[in-house]
């Protein structure tokens, strides 16, 4: 991505982080809890894999379009899950722009060198995403209230079944969102 290399850094290591705790709620007992770790971890590491600052390492040409099929192929898995809530729906956005942003950054890497990351993409769309997930990480800030997590026999709940550390996680890959879209 485009910026500070610092700020491209810590970008990287918030992505990859919420994605190695996504990975851990992949343990859950809760098979929709599961279900959907699973789908933000593989977020969570494309947008890690994604914000490496391009002053460090520009990737090879094939890897944008093949992000891109990745992506395309969760945004259909999601959008098969969609039909029984639309609880899916916010997935589904996220696996669009992250198709968006892969083919834009495909798109620039014919520009000569130094165009490695990043490109304009389409203004439009790039901003109705910008206040998508700006609405997502607000409304999601605001539901951040921590919540009991004593199951009902007493014991702490495992890392991998806390609700107010999974809403956490997405805020985080919302944030994330909103700054990988600002840096286009």
């Amino acid at each position: 991505m485009h910026g500070p290399v610092s700020s491209g850094w810590l970008l990287v290591a918030l992505c990859a982080a919420t994605g190695a705790y996504c990975l851990l709620r992949m343990r859950s007992h809760v098979v929709e809890q599961r279900r959907a770790a699973g789908g933000e971890a593989l977020m969570g590491f494309g947008m890690a894999v994604m914000a490496v600052p391009a002053a460090v390492f520009t990737p090879p040409a094939w890897a944008w379009p093949a992000l891109a099929v990745v992506f395309g192929a969760a945004g259909l898995h999601t959008l098969w899950a969609a039909r029984t809530g639309a609880r899916h729906l916010h997935h589904l956005i996220g696996a669009g722009a992250m198709v968006y942003m892969a083919v834009t950054m495909a798109a620039s890497t014919g520009q000569g060198p130094g165009h490695g990351h990043g490109g304009s993409g389409i203004p439009l769309l790039t901003g109705a995403l910008l206040l998508y997930f700006v609405a997502y990480v607000l409304v999601t800030g605001v539901r951040l209230v921590p919540v009991a997590a004593v199951t009902g026999d007493g014991r702490g709940a495992g890392w991998g079944d806390r609700p107010e550390l999974a809403r956490a996680c997405r805020l985080s890959m919302g944030i994330a969102m909103v700054a990988m879209l600002l840096t286009m």
